[in-house]
């Protein structure tokens, strides 16, 4: 059960997070940007509004959440004083101490986020690893887990890429997270998954391991200024295939594009407009390019910082056991759970902090 000092040491780290975000001059600066909003020729230039306005939402969002955090360890202290009382109950109170925890820590880890590109959105592209049906089943898990962990999030997700297995499940499929601090919580993400298990596949059941690769990138946005020599890449295109319903009305849509300088290779086939379809590639491609660029700026930093975006075949990072007993383990954090089921339902926040918590305290040494 909490107690005064507990609710003390929250309005402390309210208080930090009130300076370490700066919230007046937010406010401040909300006030101003506002204004230009109601300028009759604001939308005249409709790229450098949206610019504005993407912004401006940001540092509201930024207050919103600082405002909700304030509001609940305001109610948690009322409802402290009551159970006192005896005119509410200890898990009342729980709840929402558990809440407000929830809340303030979001904030503290979303203040982590400074490195560039974090704010951005993410490419979250998933690849079976060797092993057929098994595997190319355990990227499509890996698939839903990201899906319904976006949509916790909040965040908006669409299909830009999708290559289904031969049997079941995928074998590739690329994701746009589009929303704020996508990469940024995600970064963490790129390495190889383990998965142990009975196989559903296997009519021995016996037990079987998978592998899946994530890569995940930042999500390039107009902001963001990357030269592209028209004459450095190929595009070719192609009938798209998927799952059915609608996909399999795509004609020659698909496009494939090379980059001859880096080998970078990009499948869209997100739209049935093949113009759409090559502009979201060279997004893509940009995309790609500003993480290589970062990576470059990030050269000097040490060795496991500079390659926590690295993605090789053989950087195994998560261990996911359903069998004989059930873990996830993170094997660069240690950070676990016994509940499987949550995890692969997208409760994975606490992988994620992990990470950020590790690479923080490390960059700070």
């Amino acid at each position: 059960m909490i107690n005064t000092e507990t609710i003390l040491d929250l309005r402390k780290r309210l208080v930090a997070l009130r300076r370490y975000l700066d919230i007046d001059a937010k406010l401040i600066e909300i006030a101003n940007e506002e204004e230009k909003t109601f300028a009759p020729n604001f939308w005249n230039d409709a790229q450098e509004a949206e610019k504005i306005m993407k912004a401006l939402n940001a540092e509201k969002k930024w207050v919103a959440d600082y405002d909700k955090a304030v509001s609940l360890v305001d109610d948690l202290e009322v409802l402290f004083e009551f159970h006192k009382e005896g005119e509410s109950s200890e898990q009342e109170v729980m709840d929402r101490y558990n809440e407000s925890i929830t809340v303030i820590e979001d904030l503290e880890f979303k203040n982590m986020l400074s490195d560039e590109g974090d704010n951005m959105g993410a490419v979250l592209q998933i690849t079976a690893g060797a092993g057929g049906t098994e595997s190319c089943d355990w990227a499509s898990m890996l698939m839903r887990m990201y899906l319904m962990w976006a949509e916790k999030q909040g965040y908006k997700v669409k299909e830009l890429n999708y290559q289904e297995g031969d049997v079941a499940g995928i074998k590739t499929v690329t994701l746009e997270i589009e929303g704020e601090y996508a990469f940024g919580w995600l970064k963490g993400e790129n390495g190889v998954h383990r998965l142990v298990r009975i196989s559903p596949f296997d009519s021995n059941a016996k037990r079987h391991t998978s592998f899946a690769s994530i890569y995940v990138y930042p999500l390039a946005d107009d902001s963001i200024e990357v030269a592209i020599n028209p004459s450095e890449y190929e595009i070719i295109t192609s009938r798209s295939s998927g799952a059915g319903g609608q996909n399999v009305n795509k004609v020659e849509t698909k496009v494939q594009l090379t980059h001859f300088p880096t080998g970078i290779q990009i499948s869209c086939s997100d739209s049935r407009s093949q113009h759409d379809n090559r502009e979201k590639a060279l997004q893509m491609l940009k995309s790609q390019l500003f993480e290589i660029e970062l990576k470059k700026r990030q050269a000097q930093r040490d060795e496991i910082e500079a390659s926590k975006m690295k993605i090789e075949w053989g950087s195994q990072i998560r261990n996911y056991v359903m069998h004989p007993y059930k873990l996830v383990k993170d094997v660069r954090t240690s950070e676990e759970t016994g509940n499987v089921d949550a995890v692969m339902d997208g409760n994975i926040n606490p992988f994620l902090k992990a990470y950020l918590m590790m690479m923080g305290q490390r960059n700070d040494e």
